[in-house]
């Protein structure tokens, strides 16, 4: 989720290394969505067998558990591929100019991809079945508006901190989708690739397959309303 050094260094390169470039940033976008996917999902599997039916307890576990393990993973991964693990982020730093578009496709693939071995590796770790489809219900204007302003907030924390170290977006990120798993309706998915994901998972932090392309739709017209800012502050920062 960090638009930092790896970015740069995909649209720096000359066409001859960018290839090589190019396919470990893919790599490791992969990895670090799976990652990212095995702490929500794993988290929330954790959290609802040990909250003793207390939804709220267990929403609490579910938000600190995947707010820690972004801090880690921004950090890890970051300086290899930027750490987006998320289309939407990948989309805004093409739209500003931070990454070439050649790489959007493969980038988001990897994400998508990544989230679905995540999710499948969570489900192995807790010996449930691998292929699910959620049962869990997550619609209506309430829903797509949270997801539409988690989906702002999330782009003007990592533009908004780009002035600051590489750790202040890290820090930033995951105490912004901590709190947002609480002031949003739909608990702030923000995220394509994770939504996909979390479709097919019949878990605690699980959607229905038939809820996603909403909450999709959602987390897009969040982009598109804050991408002016993010152009704005882009240009301020290069």
């Amino acid at each position: 989720m960090s638009t930092g050094a790896a970015t740069g260094k995909l649209r720096a390169r000359h066409p001859a290394g960018l290839s090589h470039v190019l396919t470990e940033a893919v790599a490791v976008e992969c990895i670090a969505t799976a990652y990212l996917l095995i702490a929500v999902v794993g988290s929330g599997i954790m959290a609802e067998r040990l909250a003793g039916g207390n939804v709220g307890l267990a929403l609490l576990a579910n938000a600190i558990a995947t707010g820690g393990a972004l801090v880690a993973l921004i950090l890890a991964f970051g300086p290899r591929s930027g750490a987006h693990m998320n289309p939407v982020v990948t989309l805004a730093a093409a739209l500003t100019g931070g990454l070439r578009w050649h790489s959007v496709l493969p980038y988001v693939a990897a994400q998508v991809v990544g989230g679905i071995i995540g999710v499948w590796l969570a489900h192995v770790m807790f010996d449930l079945p691998v292929l699910q489809l959620s049962a869990h219900a997550r619609h209506g204007l309430g829903q797509w508006v949270a997801e539409g302003i988690a989906t702002f907030g999330l782009l003007a924390t990592i533009w908004g901190c780009r002035a600051h170290p590489a750790p202040v977006t890290a820090i930033a990120v995951a105490a912004y989708i901590t709190g947002a798993y609480w002031f949003t309706a739909s608990t702030s998915f923000a995220n394509p690739a994770v939504t996909i994901a979390r479709a097919l998972s019949d878990t605690f932090a699980g959607i229905r397959p038939a809820d996603a392309p909403g909450f999709i739709l959602a987390q897009l017209a969040g982009l598109v309303l804050a991408l002016p800012l993010l152009r704005r502050w882009h240009a301020h920062t290069v």
